[in-house]
């Protein structure tokens, strides 16, 4: 298991777990993060993470991409 940060770009990974405060994981699980979704970075600049989720692309700070495990 390890962070989204660390995942490659273009590679689609299945979400491990979520972790972070129940408002963190809330706030992720209804962006589409769920434990057994998959998930492909797409790019990271500056920081963020730009992942397709349920096909949709969603740009997330370094921050909430390391409570992401794949």
């Amino acid at each position: 298991m390890m962070p989204l940060t660390l995942a490659g770009i273009g590679e689609e990974n299945i979400i491990r777990k979520i972790g972070g405060r129940q408002e963190v994981r809330a706030h992720l699980e209804n962006l589409g993060f769920v434990v057994g979704g998959a998930v492909t970075v797409v790019s990271a600049i500056g920081g963020n993470v730009i992942v397709n989720v349920k096909d949709s692309r969603i740009a997330v700070s370094r921050e909430m991409a390391q409570k992401i495990m794949v």
